[in-house]
């Protein structure tokens, strides 16, 4: 029954709305120095002279993992903290192992864009698109022996083996420390844990059934990647929506046909409607509504809250987001990617003027516990788009199969189907 309501709460997330890729190297090779007390984004560079080959060596990847887990999957992953030579270089790899039956759970990778084959038996992998005007769509693909696959970055993906013989898949990921959010773990399983208040409104339960379903979920296993937007080599680039050219984002306009009114929106000023199940409205100001945002790698958003309203738990596949407050409070947070450290919960209370920054890629929600709450937010990218985490899982077109669901979240298959039947709400503008 606690699983029910948990997939029941999934089901009625709405939607709201990043990722940059590693450092470029500029030498041959900085293989990490791990007893450096510098601290940097990765690490510091060991001495070039005391480098040797073993800097750059692992063993290990021959060897099953342990798939006796709830799961029936094991991840083993080879990255910078295996391997220090991988320090700037911007890939790592995994091996997956999986029993028959073996599900390697819903995902996302922040850091990375993951390329896939099966090694010995077969997949069927997925992943969803963020929230569009097409809705969360679900690609899906049964692969064998040989076949490759790719997860594009930040977006959540998931891996089963319907055999009844042991699969094999090794991946390798565009980032020396890819990072991974299990999404179950991360949205139940924050330490501390995510108010039951917070996700009671987002998966639309009673309170009690939200801590019901956190203690439930807080069983789960965990399993084991995103670019930012290219750098501008002009003033502008504003785009051509008109073209029928096919580009990473948009072809330029004529520069000659270029007016200040291509880089010009209105509205913000405007309340958006807050009257929907999670009471709260996002107005984008993006690539698609400002043609002279693109290529320029950053865009904006209004975001309303009514009292008790929630952002609920979300990520961007292609953006950092730093928000302020215009008025009223909110309680935000994020959750960072599985660790040792297990999925840590920063949580921060804002009023009118605070700053706070949600990193690329990362589980993320705002909630405002008192009276009516409006804030600013800007976005690392021109179009870093949104994927809400029930909407994703449980609303996506065509579904997520319920033997793949059920055995995420550990419920009857029942629950999921019911948890799919469901009416999703959108909060985004």
């Amino acid at each position: 029954m606690a699983a029910k309501i948990l997939l029941i709460a999934l089901l009625a997330l709405a939607s709201s709305h990043a990722l940059a890729s590693d450092p470029s190297p500029l030498q041959d090779f900085c293989v990490a120095d791990m007893d450096s007390k510098v601290r940097v984004n990765g690490f510091v560079c060991k001495d070039p002279t005391v480098v040797k080959a073993e800097d750059f060596f692992s063993t290990g990847l021959d060897k099953a993992g342990d798939t006796g887990k709830k799961l029936g999957s094991n991840v083993t992953a080879v990255n910078v903290n295996k391997i220090v030579g991988l320090n700037t270089l911007g890939i790592s790899m995994v091996r997956i192992d999986y029993a028959p039956k073996g599900l390697n759970a819903p995902h996302t990778h922040p850091r990375a864009t993951e390329i896939l084959t099966v090694i010995e038996g077969q997949l069927f992998v997925g992943f969803v698109t963020s929230n569009s005007d097409n809705g969360n769509r679900l690609f899906t693909k049964m692969l064998k022996k040989g076949d490759v696959f790719v997860f594009p970055e930040g977006l959540i993906h998931f891996q089963f083996n319907p055999g009844h013989t042991n699969t094999v898949a090794i991946g390798a990921l565009s980032s020396q420390n890819p990072g991974t959010i299990t999404i179950a773990n991360a949205v139940f399983g924050s330490k501390p844990p995510i108010s039951d208040e917070v996700l009671a409104k987002a998966f639309q339960i009673a309170e009690m059934a939200a801590k019901i379903l956190l203690i439930s979920l807080l069983a789960m296993a965990s399993s084991l990647a995103m670019a930012s937007d290219p750098s501008p080599l002009q003033d502008f680039c504003v785009a051509d929506k008109a073209s029928k050219v096919l580009v990473n984002g948009f072809v330029c306009k004529d520069p000659m046909q270029v007016t200040a009114e291509d880089f010009f929106a209105m509205g913000l000023d405007k309340a958006g409607n807050t009257e929907n199940k999670v009471g709260s409205m996002v107005t984008a100001v993006n690539v698609n509504k400002l043609a002279g945002l693109n290529t320029l790698g950053i865009s904006m958003v209004r975001i309303d809250y009514a009292p008790r309203g929630l952002n609920p738990p979300h990520t961007h596949p292609r953006a950092t987001e730093i928000l302020t407050v215009i008025e009223g409070q909110l309680l935000v947070g994020f959750v960072t990617s599985n660790t040792d450290n297990g999925n840590r919960l920063f949580t921060k209370m804002l009023k009118k003027g605070d700053v706070f920054v949600f990193p690329e890629g990362l589980i993320h929600f705002q909630f405002n516990p008192g009276h009516k709450t409006v804030a600013i937010g800007a976005l690392s990218s021109q179009n870093p788009g949104t994927i809400t985490i029930a909407n994703a899982v449980f609303g996506s077109k065509p579904p997520i199969s319920d033997d793949v669901l059920a055995k995420a979240f550990q419920v009857d298959k029942k629950t999921v189907d019911w948890l799919q039947a469901q009416f999703w709400a959108d909060n985004n503008n």
